[in-house]
């Protein structure tokens, strides 16, 4: 298993996030955003030089967080879009030798379609992204998050069914269920067959419905991150573990920390006490074995 992060939540330029991750003593990061610009967006000499810089910096991209079918995306939305992005992102990729994009499934329009209808045009359009991406060589990972393969697990593994590609397998976010008012366990055993890479968020419960979401540090909400990371490895999981902090800045909802420090702070903070974390599993785990 490896540590990864998307290290925009730590700072917005490249040479921070790469820092970063050396001050961790971690060999790979997950790039979202590169000084406010998604990896995929960027142009094709702003991207060469990321390149020479992450493999300078003795980096592995672990995974491309994309736009692929987001929260911005509904399924109105112009699927050229989506297409051009990943036609864009797979050669990306095959140069720095990534293997995952992340993709969501589209939210529902703003008039909404009926559940039937929606989920026969993101099976549609997710066919057709598969294929580019098995063509490609790269997998698609779908996050449990905004789009109609997130309102739950079966939903998720229909989504799977419905597509029916090798190319398209889960990011499971921790964090995720508890925003959505989800139980995280559950969702998670509903899943954990297909997951190949892990986003490690977590949040305090809400005591009101309707009241802000608070971010924490990994273990001590209730996105039931110890349980699944015990669970992932003594069932043998050897994939990333890529955290997302969302406590000093939220970057898809253009939350920017107002102190750059504090947030680069924040994040390596994060990334120990998940360290620490591991080192408690492990203990318990062996501990078990004896």
């Amino acid at each position: 298993m490896f540590y990864s992060g998307i290290a925009d939540e730590g700072a917005e330029d490249l040479a921070g996030q790469i820092r970063a991750h050396q001050e961790l003593g971690w060999k790979h990061v997950e790039i979202r955003n590169l000084s406010g610009t998604n990896l995929t967006d960027i142009t094709d000499e702003e991207f060469e030089q990321a390149a020479a810089v992450l493999g300078e910096g003795g980096l592995e991209v672990s995974c491309f967080a994309s736009q692929l079918a987001n929260w911005a995306r509904p399924i109105d939305n112009d699927f050229e879009v989506d297409r051009q992005e990943l036609g864009r992102a797979i050669p990306r990729m095959q140069k720095l030798g990534t293997g995952f994009i992340r993709c969501m499934s589209y939210p529902n329009s703003e008039q909404p379609l009926e559940d039937g209808e929606w989920r026969r045009q993101v099976v549609e359009r997710m066919k057709e992204l598969a294929k580019m991406a098995e063509d490609g060589g790269v997998i698609l990972v779908h996050e449990n998050c905004n789009g109609w393969g997130g309102l739950g697990p079966q939903q998720t593994m229909d989504l799977l069914a419905d597509v029916g590609s090798a190319n398209l397998k889960l990011v499971f976010d921790t964090g995720n269920p508890c925003q959505y008012s989800q139980d995280a366990w559950d969702y998670y055993l509903g899943v954990r067959e297909e997951i190949v890479y892990v986003h490690i968020k977590d949040y305090l419960p809400k005591d009101d419905p309707d009241s802000e979401d608070a971010a924490c540090y990994p273990g001590d909400g209730c996105g039931y991150v110890r349980e699944i990371c015990r669970d992932l490895l003594a069932r043998g999981y050897d994939g990333g573990f890529s955290i997302e902090p969302h406590i000093t800045s939220v970057i898809h909802l253009q939350q920017e920390a107002s102190d750059p420090e504090l947030a680069y702070r924040t994040y390596v903070e994060y990334g120990k006490r998940l360290e620490t974390l591991f080192g408690s599993i492990r203990s318990e785990l062996e501990g078990s074995e004896a």
